[in-house]
């Protein structure tokens, strides 16, 4: 090793040091371990332990949960790290890995454990299965603390760990999308290799029913199939869907309790009901049979409230609770919009019976009544915080809160206990990141270090009022994540962040610390194939457009979300590895040139695939439909794919379903004579409700509307109009072309689609500027 070399190790040694969190007792110059989340209590030691082929796994407790926890780790550490340990056939507790269930370990909290590694051997001890089963979870850590196979030494330690919430879940919208088992499992796995304990799987919407009901075929037959829209063009499927079998259902209920996940189901009502509707429309409010909705948003079907339609929900409850041991049973609550109760003759009168004078108290009994029955079957009632609503919510309800923390506060007060999931802060669909590349999702940005830095418990509940917070839950909803490549980009790694600050004290919560353990956390979802995003660590690659327009010259600057690790970049088109030169300032580039960079941790793994900028005269004039703003108005944005049901990641488009006009920025304009258009046109398969109103409607001269150019402002100059093919006949993808009048220094464009909105919608997928001839 060369002298800076070990000048550098040094340096990375003393960050890591600096790193360390202060309820973690150093005993020795080394850095911490490489665990997600971070121990309760953890006490560095002199010495370590060598594992390897020869290190035997003893049971301790001779019973089939610690044997099953024993067969999770030799598994896993086989998978992972290719080290094949073995299970003793003796007692042998020196030179081995002994488990053992304990009621005297000294962790008496529930799934907790203590884990000590000794020269002699390691010892996890712990009072419940839980326990013993997170404590080889951490154990499992220890043992990848890189990307190497084989053999590996792990530091003496003591490890006393427990959770600071009992819920600690994920979300899974399985209704929008559809998931096989076999993902969902490996989903599960994730979980419980972060020590979450918690499947909320959302089975039921309004795009499909997902779970079979042996009493109502109808629910599955029908209720579990949409036909989409453009149903057999350019890849999208004749129909889409799918259920889990109640077999099936079973076998992954077993795969997670294996693993110590619950899965707690969710049946949505009494809004978000259409599939259902679909499928036995007597259920619904107007007799009437819609089709299963191709449409994201809020629909506008409920459940009816007759004593026929509680039959039909008690008995799809009976065998929701027979195939689902949880606790808690979710019935959903939210976004129930009333016009069809309110316009319903029916409804008014069983109002009136009831002595209720509005609809929302009418939800509330509605929702009182199913927690009753869940209540008589040993169950409990837990929802969206739309379920506060009225005031026949049981006692014992507990509320999710997703509509920001207020829901939370107003439950804890009135004496229920609460999940925090707000929205958006843990929506997972929201996007981790605003780079060109970037998946399909909601946007704005909620990164990792949002994330990370959530908390759970509101400043003004007392002491009293904050343990009803049970924890706190990520969601992740499929309407635009079509795939499970695309749920894997959108959970992870925020998963590893929500995981640390579920399970962590919150007084050792350190976003550097938690950064400078993620690489090996990385690494070990690598090895099992996880397709995490690395939006957290893409370099953002910036340079003052009209300055190099205008000088041939650009000053390059490179960052990324987090500013860890270090950046490397190249100018000749070549790779970025740890040996190319470091980012530590802006440097200057003489056009053309490419510019390339990526991030790498100080082991030099990297953290971030490369990206690349092209500047030159046409890049810095052309840019995608993704980096082009709203039109001032509204804010709401989504990135979406060419059709709802998209099997690949890419092309993404940003689009407004309020407002198809965006903005190109303020551009050197000298010498542009033209403007060229890739145009997209999309499905407007979006169900606003009482939001509908908010459409803005332009009127347009040509049959099937125009992408007209205004000059600098919304309303300026019109510089070009460019009319629209045929929806029904021209293709998705098309070209618009125009020349512009000439102008000097720097403008900015607006550009609107004046298309019905009644019809299609549609995107920019690039708009470059052209010289004259």
């Amino acid at each position: 090793m060369n002298r800076l070399a070990s000048l550098s190790r040094c340096a990375c040694l003393l960050l890591a040091l600096a790193l360390l969190p202060a309820h973690v007792a150093r005993a020795r110059d080394t850095a911490p371990p490489s665990l997600i989340p971070l121990p309760a209590q953890l006490t560095l030691q002199h010495g370590g332990f060598t594992v390897d082929v020869h290190t035997p796994v003893v049971l301790a407790s001779h019973d089939a949960a610690t044997k099953q926890t024993a067969d999770y780790l030799i598994d896993l550490v086989a998978r992972t790290r290719g080290l094949h340990l073995r299970l003793a056939d003796d007692d042998k507790t020196t030179h081995a890995i002994v488990l053992q269930r304990d009621p005297l370990a000294p962790v008496a909290q529930a799934e907790g454990y203590a884990l000590d590694v000794t020269p002699e051997g390691i010892r996890i001890t712990a009072r419940d299965d839980a326990g013993l089963f997170h404590g080889a979870i951490t154990l499992y850590q220890l043992l990848t603390p890189d990307a190497k196979q084989g053999a590996v030494e792990v530091p003496a330690l003591s490890i006393r760990d427990w959770p600071r919430f009992a819920w600690r879940g994920l979300m899974l919208d399985s209704a929008r999308h559809f998931q096989s088992v076999a993902e969902v499992e490996k989903l599960i796995d994730q979980m419980a290799q972060l020590k979450l304990d918690v499947l909320h799987w959302h089975l039921t919407d309004d795009q499909g029913w997902r779970i079979e009901i042996k009493r109502y075929p109808e629910l599955t037959k029908i209720g579990a199939w949409r036909t989409p829209p453009d149903a057999g063009h350019d890849g999208e499927p004749q129909r889409y869907g799918g259920f889990y079998t109640q077999a099936q259902i079973r076998a992954v209920v077993a795969y997670a309790a294996a693993r110590h996940v619950t899965i707690v189901p969710e049946l949505d009502m009494p809004g978000h009901a259409q599939a259902a509707v679909a499928s036995y429309p007597q259920v619904g409010v107007t007799g009437q049979r819609p089709k299963v909705s191709i449409d994201s948003g809020v629909n506008p079907w409920l459940y009816n409230v007759d004593d026929d339609t509680f039959v039909f929900i008690d008995h799809v409850l009976d065998e929701v609770m027979a195939l689902f041991p949880s606790k808690y049973i979710h019935v959903g609550g939210d976004e129930a919009i009333k016009d069809q109760w309110q316009a319903s003759p029916a409804v008014q009168a069983k109002m009136h019976a009831l002595g209720i004078t509005s609809e929302d108290a009418l939800q509330g009994w509605f929702i009182g009544r199913i927690g009753q029955y869940l209540d008589q079957h040993g169950r409990k009632l837990i929802g969206w915080d739309e379920i506060l609503e009225g005031d026949n919510l049981p006692a014992d309800a507990t509320v999710m809160s997703w509509r920001g923390i207020d829901g939370a506060i107003k439950a804890a007060l009135l004496g229920h206990d609460v999940v925090m999931s707000p929205a958006p802060d843990l929506y997972f669909d929201h996007v981790q990141g605003d780079l060109a590349d970037e998946y399909s999702g909601r946007l704005g940005v909620e990164s990792l270090q949002d994330v990370y830095g959530f908390r759970a418990v509101p400043d003004v509940l007392n002491a009293t009022q904050a343990k009803h917070v049970l924890g706190m839950q990520a969601n992740v909803w499929t309407e635009h994540l079509p795939t499970m490549a695309h749920v894997e980009h959108a959970v992870f790694p925020r998963l590893d962040a929500l995981a640390e600050v579920a399970w962590s004290p919150a007084a050792t919560n350190d976003w550097p610390g938690f950064l400078a353990r993620l690489p090996a956390q990385l690494a070990r979802q690598r090895a099992q194939h996880v397709a995490y995003a690395d939006s957290a660590f893409a370099v953002d690659i910036q340079a003052d457009r009209n300055v190099a327009l205008a000088t041939g010259k650009a000053t390059v600057t490179l960052s990324d979300q987090t500013g860890f690790g270090s950046i490397h970049y190249t100018l000749d088109g070549s790779t970025p590895t740890p040996a190319s030169p470091r980012y530590d300032a802006p440097f200057n580039v003489s056009l053309p040139a490419t510019v390339r960079a990526a991030s790498f941790a100080a082991d030099g793994s990297a953290l971030s695939a490369p990206r690349e900028r092209v500047l030159d005269r046409a890049a810095l004039l052309s840019l995608p439909g993704t980096a082009l703003a709203n039109c001032p108005g509204s804010d709401f944005r989504l990135r979406v794919q060419p059709m709802p049901d998209a099997t690949s990641t890419q092309p993404v488009y940003a689009v407004n379903v309020f407002d198809t006009c965006q903005l190109f920025p303020p551009t050197l304009m000298d010498g542009v004579a033209a403007i060229h258009v890739d145009a997209v046109r999309l499905p407007r398969n979006f169900q606003l409700a009482h939001e509908q109103k908010l459409v803005v409607s332009r009127p347009h001269g040509t049959p099937f509307g125009e992408l007209v150019v205004h000059a600098d402002r919304c309303d300026g100059a019109v510089l070009a109009s460019m009319p629209l093919p045929d929806p029904a006949r021209g293709p998705r993808r098309f070209k618009l072309d125009a020349k512009l009048p000439a102008q000097s220094g720097e403008h900015g464009l607006c550009l609107v689609y004046t298309a019905p909105i009644a019809g299609p919608l549609y995107a920019l997928g690039r708009v470059s500027l052209e010289a004259g001839p």
